[in-house]
């Protein structure tokens, strides 16, 4: 058997309710919905070492066959109690989301001034992580023309993007993408799911 590396303890600027969940891709099917991530976005599983399936030691029952070895993705959720910021931890990826609410007015790329403070946050994270190609994606619920909906979000994954670089090193690479409703991560049926939808997250590959 084969364990991942333990990915560190994440942290949010406000108290935060926190779950690990395993995620055991062989036996979980993930819903049509949900069953992509943005380009971009990769987990390696690849094992780090080769198991031999005929050693001795495994001590197998006769005639069984052992399943090809890969390494569990772990993932790591911490989530401020209105649901309004994010952070996920994996193997190899580290993932900031924050509602629209948070960032903008109704329908609005303009940044609120209290969004400042939440993306100079991320900023500071981000330097910690030594992190230097960041991802920065906007997305929105279902309502509305889907090429208003690609526009929008775009327009507000650049103003969050602008936040940072104002906050990091010249020498960070950004890449910035809108992908409107396409990716949804709740039911665009209620308003509830709707909100989690509406969104920007920002992610960098983890540090070796």
């Amino acid at each position: 058997m084969t364990a991942p590396h333990p990915p560190r303890t994440p942290s949010l600027p406000r108290t935060a309710a926190t779950a690990a969940v395993l995620l055991l891709t062989a036996a979980l099917t993930v819903p049509a919905a949900r069953a992509t991530t943005p380009p971009g976005i990769t987990e390696d599983s690849t094992p780090p070492v080769r198991i031999d399936a005929r050693d001795p030691d495994l001590r197998m029952v006769q005639g069984a066959k052992l399943a090809p070895s890969k390494v569990l993705n772990i993932k790591s959720v911490v989530e401020t109690d209105d649901g309004a910021e994010q952070r996920q931890d994996t193997n190899d990826n580290v993932t900031f989301s924050l509602q629209a609410e948070v960032l903008f007015g109704k329908d609005s790329a303009e940044l609120s001034s209290d969004a400042r403070s939440r993306i100079g946050a991320i900023a500071t994270e981000t330097e910690r992580q030594h992190a230097t190609d960041l991802r920065v994606f906007g997305f929105t619920d279902s309502l509305g023309s889907s090429a208003h909906g690609v526009k929008l979000s775009k327009e507000r994954a650049h103003a969050v993007q602008r936040e940072l670089a104002e906050n990091l090193d010249s020498s960070v690479t950004f890449q910035v993408r809108g992908y409107g409703e396409q990716y949804p991560i709740a039911d665009n049926g209620t308003e509830a799911g709707r909100k989690k939808n509406r969104r920007v997250e920002v992610s960098f590959p983890r540090a070796s």
